[in-house]
């Protein structure tokens, strides 16, 4: 299945990411087929090739949850946003244990 998605570059600390286009089960920060844009997180600045991402969205690709976001928000698809940040379950107990279920 391929997958549209966020490969990091940039300095340390000074992250800026490339939208690229790969098969999901490839490392992101190797081979892919396609670099559809750019996002820079400091500078809220966003490039996207609309075209070629309406092509591989045509296609059959998938999106991650955080590039659904930045595409939403953009305006070239619609839909609902997803939660970008998931919890897993060691974590939301050791959460629970420490706040309590009474307090949230």
């Amino acid at each position: 299945m391929l997958r549209i998605r966020l490969s990091r570059i940039g300095k340390k600390k000074k992250p800026v990411y490339r939208i690229v286009v790969s098969e999901h089960t490839k490392d992101m920060y190797g081979n892919h087929l396609e670099i559809l844009g750019n996002y820079n997180p400091h500078t809220k600045e966003i490039i996207f090739k609309e075209e070629r991402i309406k092509y591989w969205l045509s296609v059959g690709a998938q999106t991650s949850d955080v590039v659904n976001n930045l595409l939403i928000k953009e305006g070239l698809i619609t839909g609902q946003k997803g939660k970008a940040v998931k919890i897993s379950k060691k974590r939301k107990i050791k959460f629970f244990k420490s706040v309590g279920p009474a307090d949230i």
